[in-house]
């Protein structure tokens, strides 16, 4: 899988580049259809203490998924959103399962 990783109005440390990498590739484990994962990353105007914001857009054939999640850290907030899409990932998973089940045997 292809990971593009854009900041927006900052740069990267390498530290967080690998960190993006790291959990954002793990996501494979739960679609081998994943052709790519487009992250942006964004510091969100405003007062909130949450303001660290983290886009994930996932391209797999048929549907992509997009998740947008803001923490305190960039860290936390790439953290939630992986674990979003682990989460629906599992679901479509079940899902499909379950329907080639009834299919097979009705």
């Amino acid at each position: 899988m292809k990971i593009n990783l854009q900041c927006l109005k900052f740069t990267a440390k390498d530290r967080l580049r690998d960190f993006v990498n790291e959990k954002v590739s793990k996501l494979e484990k739960f679609d081998d259809r994943i052709l790519s994962a487009e992250v942006t990353l964004s510091v969100q105007d405003g007062k909130h203490v949450d303001n660290k914001a983290c886009d994930i857009r996932l391209v797999v054939p048929g549907n992509d998924l997009i998740v947008k999640r803001s923490a305190v850290t960039f860290q936390e907030a790439i953290l939630i959103a992986v674990e979003t899409l682990q989460e629906t990932l599992k679901r479509k998973k079940d899902k499909t399962s379950q329907s080639d089940k009834s299919a097979t045997i009705g």
